[in-house]
């Protein structure tokens, strides 16, 4: 019976496995065993219906379909009790056979794809805490990583200081399949160079003076997991020759050994400069910078999406008055005014402490009693104008006739404008 069965739901189209005893079948359930069970109730050893209760307790989605020739009204109803989703009895039709497992494989399908989603829509509400914002910019940038993170290519982060660079790789590690193995990040202008080598590829024991065990390198550390570069252009270039060996073989050697050691990881850097200028200059390594832009995840800065600045900075609000057990004051109109026109150089870590000490009450400068006062719209209108001018040309370099273009303006009337806002070189490199 049992081959007919096996020969039936094949010829159905189906991959079919089958043995002879309760104790066989559990040894090849898990909680994610991606098909149905098809089970007897009269078994040598155990019985099908106390493998029906073994394997909920294992899976309790697991879909089971509980055969026998001796069933009656009973024992139909302790099995569907029991979790079953089904009950046949022999003699079965094929047609019943083979509907009854397609639509229990259906439902196991759906089982997979309803957890995908719940997982991934908590993801998704986890980045969105992570990386606030609705503008379009962050809106892209948001799903990037979500497509990036399970696929594990080395990734390149550009943003400027201030921007989340460091938020951006701890969501791509956290959103892969790698986010229970380590996040190792290293700020590579924190480190001397003469620690720099056995700070990333460790050493051995008597490897050099002072050398009294054996350590473990931050790159071999982070096998499995991902390895976080910040400020990866203030890197020694002798250390890039090295880190580019580490890229393309996936293997380290430990300060003092000859024995290549395989890594496993993603590689995330962080760079707040050009380093496709940087290496035209021959001051950070081509090869280098090519082996780590596979792909390139750009944060915009804050300027260019200030319709961000409002949950933004009410969020950091929010949180400096936990941290601080305090009230979160009223944000006025006033206020928010001048945080929407500022042009935050320092970028989101600058609005979050400004956030602290509006919380704190010692908010001063631009941000301090000044902000009382009421302003005129067109005021308003010529800052943003302004700041918008300012923020066209940092992009292209200071490139008049591309600022121009991307702002959809005849060359001659931005420079109508950079006349009338006295705005010279030094205001937007």
């Amino acid at each position: 019976m049992r081959f007919a069965n096996a020969q039936t739901l094949k010829l159905a189209g189906l991959n079919v496995e089958s043995v002879a005893s309760a104790e066989a079948a559990l040894d090849r359930l898990h909680p994610f065993f991606p098909g149905v069970l098809l089970v007897d109730v009269r078994l040598p050893g155990m019985d099908g219906l106390t493998l029906l209760e073994r394997a909920q307790r294992m899976e309790p989605a697991l879909p089971v379909i509980v055969i026998t020739g001796h069933g009656d009204v009973a024992m139909a109803v302790q099995a569907m009790r029991a979790g079953a989703y089904d009950f046949l009895e022999k003699p079965t039709p094929t047609d019943v056979l083979v509907d009854t497992a397609l639509r229990a494989l259906e439902r196991r399908k759906l089982t997979f794809e309803l957890a995908d989603l719940r997982a991934k829509l908590q993801q998704k509400d986890g980045i969105e805490r992570i990386l606030i914002g609705k503008s379009a910019g962050m809106a892209a940038l948001r799903r990037n990583i979500m497509q990036l993170a399970e696929a594990g290519p080395d990734v390149l982060i550009l943003g400027e200081t201030g921007s989340g660079k460091e938020l951006v790789a701890r969501c791509l590690h956290e959103a892969s399949p790698a986010r229970d193995k380590p996040f190792v990040a290293i700020n590579c202008g924190a480190i001397p160079e003469n620690m720099f080598e056995t700070e990333l590829f460790g050493h051995e024991r008597g490897a050099f003076t002072g050398a009294q065990m054996q350590r473990i390198g931050k790159i071999e550390y982070a096998s499995g997991g991902t390895l976080f570069l910040d400020e990866v252009e203030s890197m020694p270039l002798a250390m890039q020759v090295k880190l580019l060996r580490v890229l393309q073989f996936r293997q380290v050697e430990r300060l003092g050994s000859n024995k290549p050691v395989p890594v496993t990881l993603r590689v995330v850097a962080a760079t707040k400069t050009d380093l496709a200028r940087l290496s035209a200059e021959q001051s950070f390594r081509s090869d280098l910078y090519f082996r780590l832009n596979v792909v390139s995840l750009d944060i915009p800065p804050l300027r260019a999406r200030r319709e961000d600045i409002p949950v933004i900075f009410d969020h950091h609000v929010q949180q400096a008055a936990k941290r601080y057990a305090r009230e979160a004051p009223a944000v006025s109109d006033a206020l928010m005014r001048e945080l929407m026109t500022y042009d935050w150089p320092g970028n989101v870590r600058e609005l979050a402490n400004a956030a602290d000490r509006f919380v704190l009450g010692v908010l001063s400068g631009r941000f301090g009693e000044a902000v009382s006062e009421k302003r005129a719209l067109n005021d308003l209108v010529a800052e943003f104008e302004r700041g918008l001018i300012v923020e066209a040309l940092r992009r292209h370099q200071g490139n008049v006739a591309a600022a121009a273009d991307s702002l959809c303006l005849p060359k001659k009337t931005l420079y109508d404008k950079l006349k009338r806002f006295d705005l010279t070189g030094e205001d937007y490199r």
